[in-house]
């Protein structure tokens, strides 16, 4: 039902823009057709296999170097066709094999482009499914990283522990950011350093496993900063309110624009109005970090049900998880329920949710 529901999104765009097959090779839709990684340089954007649709079923186009390893590792009954490796390059072979008119999300001749974006929301039953497992893999590993670092620790020497750890769990980590207690105040992307962490740190991470991507931030101090814990309470409060408003927007069929609206009004209820302006506020999470990024002006629809991690940020404090949004409520995925949490209310909206607190 999960994969019906898949192909019946691209027999609608075949069918509104007069295609007779659509190719993805980027990493993220590749899995999210195919649950299979295509990746093996992780500093390109386009993966060694495309994979395509033409109304009968899908089919995988890569080198013969990659072939026999993707059917046997990493795909589940779906036909792989290899082209020598020697001979051409993967656009070429996808052109070559491919019924026309065609699109695809990476650069080929003669072909229009798709943006995958859309096509990925929202999630299916099978991918909540996996977003679970995901999230609960993501937030174990930062939570015990968190609990096992101390004052005297680097920023890098913490990130290096969190990348193994989320290694060992079959997780990639295209983020992660360790912020100790006078680069966390200092800058919203608080980049690894040889900086010790001193009285707190902030641990940020976006990871990908299967194409789902799962955001979530920590916050543990040792000598707590006497501003911390009001700024982390605003920055909770503020993004209960942006999930409470996206459920509320999204079922009035409206935009990330007006959820942007809602966080802004948050920040001024808190007392941190400028904050805003400092920092993105996040968005729809899925099989991206973020589908999009919510902004004043954006029409991006809100979907559901769906991921999504809101990011929002009081100079020094931060709180973000990724959490699933349906009609009937709000399932945090990063979670554990092994992490001190309070309960904050959100602004203009009667929810309540608990959020991660500073580890003390």
């Amino acid at each position: 039902m999960m994969m019906d529901s898949k192909l019946g999104r691209l027999d609608d765009l075949r069918a509104e823009r007069g295609l007779a097959s659509v190719w993805f090779a980027r990493p993220n839709s590749f899995a999210w057709l195919t649950g299979g990684d295509n990746v093996v340089d992780r500093a390109t954007d386009v993966g060694v296999a495309a994979v395509g649709y033409d109304g009968t079923g899908l089919r995988v186009v890569t080198n013969d170097i990659e072939a026999d390893r993707l059917a046997d590792e990493e795909l589940d009954d779906v036909p792989v066709e290899a082209f020598p490796w020697h001979a051409s390059d993967l656009a070429a072979a996808v052109a070559d094999h491919a019924a026309t008119p065609a699109a695809a999300d990476f650069d080929v001749p003669g072909f229009e482009s798709v943006d995958a974006a859309t096509l990925r929301q929202p999630l299916t039953d099978g991918d909540v499914e996996r977003y679970r497992e995901l999230g609960g893999d993501v937030a174990a590993a930062v939570e015990a990283v968190c609990r096992d670092c101390g004052p005297s620790d680097t920023e890098r020497a913490v990130a290096a522990r969190l990348r193994g750890a989320l290694t060992a769990g079959g997780i990639d980590s295209p983020v992660v950011l360790v912020g100790g207690e006078r680069r966390a105040r200092a800058y919203r992307h608080y980049t690894p350093t040889d900086a010790t962490l001193d009285g707190y740190a902030l641990v940020s991470v976006t990871t990908t496993r299967g194409g789902l991507a799962a955001s979530c931030t920590r916050t543990v101090a040792f000598d707590e900063p006497e501003w911390l814990a009001e700024r982390h309470a605003a920055a909770a409060r503020v993004e209960t309110t942006a999930l409470a408003a996206t459920q509320a927007v999204a079922h009035d069929g409206g935009t990330a624009g007006d959820v942007f609206a809602e966080i802004r009004a948050a920040y001024d209820a808190v007392g941190f109005p400028d904050e805003w302006r400092e920092h993105h506020q996040g968005g729809a999470a899925g099989f991206a970090g973020r589908e999009w990024i919510a902004t004043p002006e954006s029409g991006a629809r809100v979907h559901l049900p769906q991921g999504y991690a809101w990011n929002p940020t009081v100079r020094g404090a931060k709180s973000e998880d990724t959490v699933l949004v349906t009609a009937d409520g709000l399932e945090v995925l990063t979670t554990t329920d092994d992490w001190p949490t309070r309960t904050h209310d959100a602004v203009g909206h009667e929810v309540s949710l608990p959020r991660p607190d500073p580890l003390r």
